[in-house]
């Protein structure tokens, strides 16, 4: 595993607590070759979670320094039976992701694949959903993107599945989308 900035995960209070069955807790990653998400799962494995992905493409999360210490499910968030798989025996799902690159229509991708997700999540019994949504005004008309991101969030608000969605500002760093827009 390459070196990570601070928190790493192996602070005490960031460990991963024992299950009943002494197993630590399974989590899912979607996002995971993303920029916040390539950076939550070594962090995760760091803490000794086991971690799980969904990916449309397993050999791109083997080429990953972490890429052999996660179990893979090939699919995508849109695919009803991959999800079923992906959340089986999982405690958290962290879902990090948008469909905002694939142009028109972006909108009701990301709506399908947070039916989708949470429809699943419901029925392995997951925990906790975590969802990494964006700041947004209230009483103001917003753009599609953040109507978009504020839609993904109500959907699993309403699910039987706890969920913590976090909104993030711009998340600006070497390597994100963000941050190769402003250096161009």
């Amino acid at each position: 595993m390459t070196t990570l900035s601070s928190p790493t995960g192996h602070e005490p209070a960031l460990r991963a607590p024992n299950r009943e069955d002494g197993t630590t807790p399974l989590v899912l990653v979607l996002g995971a070759t993303g920029y916040i998400g390539g950076r939550l799962t070594p962090r995760l494995l760091a803490a000794g979670y086991r971690v799980r992905v969904l990916s449309r493409d397993g050999e791109r999360v083997r080429a990953l320094s972490w890429g052999s210490d996660v179990e893979i499910v090939e699919g995508t968030v849109t695919d009803p039976e991959a999800m079923a798989e992906a959340c089986q025996g999982v405690d958290v799902v962290y879902y990090l992701v948008h469909s905002m690159g694939q142009g028109k229509g972006f909108e009701d991708t990301d709506l399908a694949a947070a039916r989708t997700v949470a429809d699943a999540a419901a029925a392995a019994s997951v925990s906790r959903l975590v969802y990494l949504g964006a700041l947004h005004p209230e009483g103001v008309p917003l753009s599609p993107h953040l109507a978009s991101r504020v839609e993904v969030g109500e959907v699993f608000l309403d699910s039987p599945v706890p969920t913590a969605v976090l909104q993030a500002g711009i998340v600006i760093g070497s390597g994100s989308a963000s941050f190769e827009m402003i250096r161009h």
